[in-house]
């Protein structure tokens, strides 16, 4: 067995509970399930196989059981630790202040862009295979990191903070 994590998108305390989201996995085949914190982080264990099929069946589950999808993007929590691993913002001088979030695509971006881009002290630093690796100072004009990163990629992804992503690979 192998042990995912599921980051959904648009998932908040507000439009689904979590003890709903781990029955959702384990009513999928999941075992070992546990959701962190309450933003649609969900760790599972699985028979290894595709990420797009393990999307795919977290999807169906919460459709047949909660009547809503959320769109679902995996990674092996052994991929998260390496990618913790090499920390790739240790290659870059960050901002006194500055909030690391990690931006989790489904596919690959259309185009390639000259790294880093800003926007209002938000900064893209850099990118690795569907991990994209943002750093931002809080203003008071609310997430502008978001606007950048979904302006620069879409919107299938889902963005989660670097601590967040520490706390589900070490669940």
């Amino acid at each position: 067995m192998a042990r995912y994590v599921a980051f959904l998108r648009g998932v908040s305390p507000m439009n689904a509970r979590m003890p709903a989201l781990k029955g959702c996995f384990e009513s999928a085949g999941f075992s070992e399930v546990k959701t962190v914190l309450s933003s649609g982080n969900v760790v599972f264990d699985s028979r290894a196989m595709a990420r797009a099929a393990l999307e795919r069946r977290a999807e169906a589950a919460m459709e047949q059981h909660l009547g809503r999808r959320f769109p679902t993007l995996v990674r092996s929590v052994e991929a998260l630790r390496a990618l913790l691993e090499a920390d790739p913002y240790a290659a870059h001088r960050l901002a006194p202040g500055a909030k690391r979030v990690v931006t989790f695509l489904r596919t690959p971006p259309e185009t390639t862009l000259p790294l880093p881009v800003e926007l209002d002290g938000a900064r893209i630093l850099a990118m690795d295979g569907l991990e994209v690796f943002t750093a931002y100072v809080p203003n008071p004009r609310g997430p502008v990191f978001m606007t950048l990163i979904e302006k620069t990629f879409g919107t299938g992804l889902t963005t989660r903070t670097w601590e967040t992503v520490r706390k589900c690979a070490a669940a």
